[in-house]
């Protein structure tokens, strides 16, 4: 990946990874000392994440992206997640882009379903 890439088009690589399971294509996208907080994990480093972002994308049945904003380095991206069984759950993610990497994650989201499930 080059630092010529636009923050919209690595978030946009970071959904097909995501659709695809593709944990190789997440680390590509993640800086070394990637940040990611959300309700079910609190990450720092490009390993935990890739493999913890790769494992959900395994378990997702459904992920249907509903709206993106991009303003600079900030992408915030609303989806409707679905995890095996459980109800569908939406999700907002904000993402910060830093010289062509990511390295911050945040999301947040109802995971009563999906713990229930």
């Amino acid at each position: 990946m080059t630092t010529t890439q636009t923050t919209a088009e690595i978030a946009d690589r970071y959904f097909a990874a995501w659709r695809t399971a593709d944990t190789a294509a997440f680390r590509a996208l993640l800086a070394d000392d990637v940040h990611f907080s959300g309700p079910l994990a609190q990450l720092d480093n490009v390993e935990d994440c890739a493999t913890s972002l790769g494992r959900l994308a395994e378990a997702t049945t459904d992920l249907v992206v509903r709206k993106r904003w991009i303003d600079g380095d900030d992408v915030i991206t609303w989806f409707d997640l679905t995890v095996g069984n459980a109800p569908t759950a939406p999700v907002a993610n904000w993402t910060h882009v830093e010289n062509g990497r990511i390295t911050r994650i945040q999301v947040t989201f109802d995971p009563r379903g999906m713990l229930a499930g």
